[in-house]
């Protein structure tokens, strides 16, 4: 496993992104080597820098997460897409996983979920955060 493992946030709100930021490089494991505010950047992010682990909002515009992710993991399937919501539904994460994510966590989760599922997807498993899970008939992933 490379370390640090490199991460790029995509997310439209400048605060979230900082707060993750400051948050996940409190861990010696981690390194945030870009942050997004689209869809569109995240895409040049993932041509130009290949992160091993992409933290993806979906309620973007014009080119939300779906998109980009779908758009990313056929250009670039070696980069590990994390999709994040505050939406906690099944189907958004079975969505995200069905267009090449690796991972789904809400944005209630906290700190040490995100970590977890980082370092899952980066060793090559799938992670649906706990509160998507309870909700999930795994076998329809």
């Amino acid at each position: 496993m490379t370390l640090p493992i490199q991460l790029a946030i995509v997310d439209d709100h400048k605060l979230l992104r900082q707060t993750w930021k400051m948050i996940l490089e409190r861990d010696q494991r981690l390194k945030v080597i870009a942050e997004c505010d689209s869809g569109e950047e995240a895409i040049a992010c993932a041509e130009k820098l290949s992160p091993h682990v992409m933290l993806m909002d979906i309620n973007m515009t014009p080119i939300n997460g779906f998109e980009a992710t779908k758009r990313i993991s056929q250009s670039h399937p070696n980069i590990k897409i994390i999709g994040v919501s505050i939406n906690n539904q099944a189907t958004y994460a079975r969505n995200m996983i069905a267009l090449g994510a690796k991972g789904y966590v809400t944005k209630n989760a906290d700190s040490r979920e995100m970590i977890d599922a980082i370092l899952a997807v980066h060793a090559g498993q799938t992670y649906i955060c706990k509160e998507v899970a309870e909700k999930m008939d795994h076998n329809r992933l």
